[in-house]
């Protein structure tokens, strides 16, 4: 006999995070749950912890997907500026699609399809963990103009070649992703992305700086050119 699926449960600041809302949002959305604009009530609260109110979190997401619009047939994304962060499900809604957990999807997956996230915050509690991840509207911009399988369109730009970088320079130069993926290989920055975040380069899941007066670079993950060949000498090229 197969046994009935224990639901994952999410309180309000987790949803929250994950739909581009504050948590206060989420619980009025609860209660006002007769009168929302689609028909369809808030689900009803599974659980509590506390005094927190725990939802199934696949109940809250199939709500989330019929109360957003559906995706325009040719969406150009809003103009915004370009080193802007968006949660997973404004990445989605920026992106013009239907289902605001549908970055989240890719993400899970199909790890080599979607860019890894510019930045994870980790967040709620030891009990309750869980995770953030925002990209940048560049970092989805460029991947909507060259996203594979769809062929690039009249009028779009090219994602930038990668770098020829030397593998016999300073071992202790701090080099950036475009250049750590030329070096190991790889035929992008968003495949050598995706690669890191699912843990396939675990030299590199420490850095050993970040850019610093590099204008919108600042901030970016740097790694010595010792730790990229290292990991490439771990690695069979891609």
């Amino acid at each position: 006999m197969t046994s009935r699926r224990e639901p994952r449960l999410a309180d309000a600041a987790e949803i929250a995070a994950e739909q581009g809302l504050t948590a206060a949002r989420i619980s009025g959305l609860y209660t006002e749950r007769a009168e929302n604009a689609i028909g369809v009530p808030f689900p009803e609260i599974a659980d509590k912890r506390g005094r927190a109110r725990l939802w199934d979190h696949a109940d809250v997401t199939e709500w989330f997907a019929h109360r957003t619009p559906a995706r325009l047939k040719e969406h150009t994304p809003p103009s915004r500026d370009p080193e802007e962060l968006l949660n997973a499900a404004d990445a989605s809604r920026f992106l013009g699609y239907r289902n605001p957990n549908q970055v989240t999807t890719y993400v899970r997956d199909h790890p080599d399809y979607f860019p890894a996230p510019d930045v994870v915050e980790e967040l709620g509690t030891a009990e309750n963990p869980y995770r953030r991840q925002q990209w940048r509207v560049q970092t989805l911009l460029d991947w909507k103009a060259n996203r594979p399988g769809r062929g690039r369109r009249a009028g779009t730009k090219a994602a930038p070649p990668l770098p020829d970088v030397p593998a016999d320079g300073d071992p202790d130069e701090l080099l950036g992703a475009s250049q750590a993926a030329a070096l190991l290989g790889y035929k992008s920055v968003g495949s050598f992305s995706s690669s890191l975040s699912q843990g396939n380069l675990p030299l590199l899941q420490t850095t050993d700086g970040v850019a610093e007066n590099a204008g919108r670079q600042n901030g970016r993950r740097r790694w010595t050119r010792r730790r990229i060949l290292e990991q490439a000498a771990q690695r069979s090229p891609k």
